[in-house]
């Protein structure tokens, strides 16, 4: 992923957490806010609570690549944080898909594309 879309500075994930929309969700929460590049722009975060370092960065790639594949049918010019929670450690990668689009709709970040 490259540093453009990626959201890295602490000041800007504070400010999402703090004036942004969330949706919470068994395995993971979307906090989503308005930004002013037009560009849709992400960042992950992953609590040590959920296991070591291979637990984690297997969280992460997932949450990454579900933001990948839905990335057609958001909204542009958002910038969105994913958090995964400790359920995401066992449950199957379809079912966080799921989770994912219902927090997506419920932000009304979902445009359907048929």
């Amino acid at each position: 992923m490259k540093a453009a879309v990626t959201v890295k500075e602490n000041y800007v994930f504070r400010r999402i957490y703090r004036k942004g929309k969330s949706s919470v969700q068994p395995c993971l929460v979307v906090y989503c806010q308005r930004n002013r590049q037009g560009a849709t722009r992400l960042g992950v975060t992953v609590s040590t609570k959920l296991g070591k370092a291979v637990v984690r960065n297997r969280v992460r790639r997932r949450l990454r690549e579900m933001y990948r594949l839905h990335l057609p049918e958001m909204k542009k010019g958002y910038d969105v944080i994913l958090v995964g929670r400790v359920k995401a450690v066992h449950m199957p990668y379809a079912a966080m898909d799921r989770q994912y689009v219902q927090a997506l709709q419920a932000l009304g970040l979902w445009e359907d594309r048929t």
